[in-house]
This record gives C-alpha cells, structure tokens and sequence, in this order.
C-alpha cells in the first residue's frame, strides 16, 4: 500500500484522491496478474528496463480505475501525483506516449493472458459467494468506435477504425393508451457481450464483435466457449435470462437439454396469420396465445379463462395447466362435460420456442425475467465508472483490451471487498 503522508501536508485535492488510491490499492492486490507478468518480463529479458513491466501494467491499471480516457490524461494524472507514481512502483520520470503504445501492443499479443485473469477471478468468486452462477443474464451493448464513420480508404493507418460496421437496434412497444412506440438506435463501432451473475451483477463471460452481429449469434459463441473452456459454469447455471434479441429456438433446446439451464428469454410474436391464438394439441376447447398462455373454454357457455399453472414435469417433460374452476372455486356452468377438468400435460416438443421449462405465464417466470435487468446494471457501470461513453478507441483489438482490463477491474475490485471484510460494497466502483 502507498504510504500515507502526514495530515498537515494535504490539499483538498489530495484528500480526494485517497479514495482513488484505496480502489486501485485493492485491483493491485487482489487481480491474479502473475503469469501475465512473468510472461512479459520474459519477453523482454535483457533488454532495456528503465520502465519495468510491472510499472507500466500498474499505470494502465490506473488509468482504467481513473477512467482516463486517453493515454496523454493518465501521464498527466502520474506527473502530478507523486502518490499514484509510488503505487505503481515508477521510480523515473513518467514513461513517454510511445512507450505506453509498445506497451499495449505487447499486451494486445497475450490476450488470453488477460482473458484468462478473468477466469480465474470468476471462479475465485464462485468459491466465496454462496449460489453464485445460478441465475445468469445476457445482453448486448451498442459502444461506438471513436472513429466517426467507414473511411473510403480501408488501409488501416492507426487513425481510421477499419474492424468497425454499423449497427442498428429497434425497440418496440405499447404506451398506457394502447399506441404503439417505437425507437431505432443506429451506431458506428461494436457490440459489447456479457453474461453476468444476476444476483451479484458480476460479469461471468464477455466478448467484443462488429456492431452488425446479431446478438443470437454473439450468445451461441459464447455459450460454445463456455462449453468448451468453462464446462462447470454452465453446469451449475439454474437458469439464464435474455431479451427477445436471443430468442431462437436452437438457443433454448440446448441451454436445456445441453445443461439443464432453464431459458427465460422473452419471445417475438412469429404469427403471420394475424390471430390471437390457437388451438392447442387437438383439443376442442383449449387455446393459447404466441406468449404461452393457454386459455380453457367452457363448453356450455364458450367463455374464455386463462388455465393455471401446475407446474413442471422434469421427468416427463411437460408443462401441467390445472381447471380454473377447481382451482380458483369459480362457477363454471360446464364443468361437467367438459374434457379437461382434471387438468392437462403440455409436451415441450409441443412448440419448444412457446412452451418452456419455467412456464412464460407463470410468476416464476415474471420473477426470473426481472433478474436480466442485471446485465444492464454492469453495462451501465461499463459507460460511468470506466469511461466507455467517451473513449478514444479505434480498432476491434483495442476494444477487447479495454473492456478485458474494465471487466477485470471490475472483478479484483469484488474479491477485494470480499475478502477485506465488506461483501455489501462488491459492487462499489466508486467508493
């Protein structure tokens, strides 16, 4: 830890940059960074050490932690701040620009180093929090490249981004009314992937593509990495939530069938025809809409009620929809005649998109939806505290870095206040 100079000694400014200095005192210590290190001080050897690897990792780590947005503001944070120098262990003046771009191509070739920090921090998390994984969360976020636009010239020369595309997302609904709303988002650059703990909002797995990448195609190379890399995530995953973007029914039969991790990922309406619902399984009087829901209809009377919900068949497989009627103590003047008032099994091959292991008309389902909101809390974390609404980052590397060094960050900073004794700030980023 730096060393903390007498009281008499401060200015208003420095009293605030303790704060900082406390946060990036606990990304020091607690990010499993050893390996990369050794790998890149290997790589120099004997060459020229006047700015030591583990000085130059510790700067960029500051500057992360600062939200720096540029090289030229994190050297300028260092010349002014003998204490964040100290932390870094800078014994010389502050390293020039050039030497912070060799830098970072140096650690642009070991990405997996980087990535495999985050692995291991993942699972260090998992063995000190309780249920951590069981409810997981996918999204993807728009980040623009800081370059403005496609150059006509696609030579890269370090200054025009040419790894970005466009991209274009549409969000649609329905106001209090009844009219319907819609917003299109259009941006230049990349897409952002998580799949983060739901419960504790923690990433768990990230990948970075070209803004144009559906998001359903992000979320299967993930879930194939997993598979192949992290086995034992998905292993204890309950269950994982999405928004309608990762509806598919490829996507819901293997996380099921694959993991036994149940989907709560919203659905599209696919009906062309135009109609409410549909008849379902061959049964005269029994309907649902695209949603799920599944309607009983009486045979005297033919009015309407929504079945209620018994439940899942692990075994069996099936979604059981107990009589309204004896359910709720409700009259129904067709009770007796009718064919279902002893309740029914829906298959899940039934329509595997509509039909699921947690039924989509169930509380449980509403309950476990809500949790995706998760997600959304560690991007909104991404664009606050560490600057990814304003960056100066071109390029598909670089940007996988940024949010490598910005997830892991993230990560050391958890376990620091875990392990130090304060589980309620894990997710404290400024504080």
């Amino acid at each position: 830890m730096a060393i903390i100079p007498q009281m008499s000694l401060f200015s208003w400014e420095d009293l605030a940059d303790l704060g900082d200095l406390e946060r990036l005192r606990l990304v020091l210590d607690y990010l499993p960074d050893e390996a990369l290190m050794r790998t890149l001080e290997k790589k120099r050897y004997k060459g020229r050490n006047e700015y030591p690897v583990r000085a130059m990792w510790n700067t960029m780590l500051a500057g992360v932690v600062f939200e720096h947005t540029s090289i030229e503001s994190l050297r300028r944070e260092l010349s002014r701040n003998g204490q964040l120098r100290e932390l870094c262990g800078l014994t010389v003046i502050v390293p020039p620009a050039y030497v912070y771009t060799r830098f970072l191509k140096k650690l642009r070739a070991h990405e997996s180093k980087v990535e495999a920090i985050f692995e291991t921090m993942v699972e260090q998390l998992s063995e000190l929090l309780p249920d951590f994984g069981k409810a997981l969360a996918i999204d993807g976020k728009a980040v623009d490249s800081f370059a403005k636009g496609k150059h006509k010239d696609e030579d890269p020369d370090g200054r025009r981004d040419t790894d970005a595309d466009y991209g274009k997302k549409e969000y649609k609904g329905k106001h209090k009314d009844g009219t319907i709303w819609n917003k299109v988002i259009k941006w230049f650059g990349y897409k952002i992937h998580l799949i983060v703990d739901a419960a504790y909002e923690l990433p768990v797995a990230y990948s970075v593509t070209k803004a144009s990448v559906p998001d359903i195609n992000a979320g299967h190379d993930m879930i194939n990495e997993l598979e192949k890399e992290r086995p034992w995530l998905l292993g204890q995953a309950e269950t994982l939530a999405g928004d309608r973007g990762y509806d598919d029914t490829k996507m819901l039969e293997r996380l099921w069938d694959d993991h036994q991790t149940k989907p709560v990922i919203d659905i599209r309406d696919m009906w062309k025809d135009g109609e409410d619902t549909r008849q379902l399984m061959d049964i005269e009087n029994v309907t649902h809409d695209y949603k799920g829901t599944v309607y009983c209809h009486c045979p005297m009377t033919g009015k309407e009620r929504e079945m209620a919900n018994g439940g899942f068949e692990k075994d069996r497989a099936t979604l059981k929809k107990r009589c309204p009627a004896k359910q709720y103590g409700i009259t129904c003047e067709g009770q007796a005649e009718c064919p279902i008032a002893q309740g029914i099994r829906i298959p899940l091959k039934e329509d595997r998109r509509i039909f699921t292991p947690i039924d989509r008309a169930s509380y449980t389902w509403a309950k476990a939806y809500a949790k995706r909101t998760a997600v959304e809390r560690v991007n909104s974390r991404l664009d606050v505290s560490f600057g990814f609404e304003q960056h100066t980052t071109r390029g598909q590397k670089k940007m996988k870095m940024k949010t490598g060094l910005a997830l892991c960050t993230m990560l050391a900073m958890a376990l620091g206040h875990i392990q130090e004794g304060r589980p309620e700030k894990m997710r404290s980023l400024v504080s």
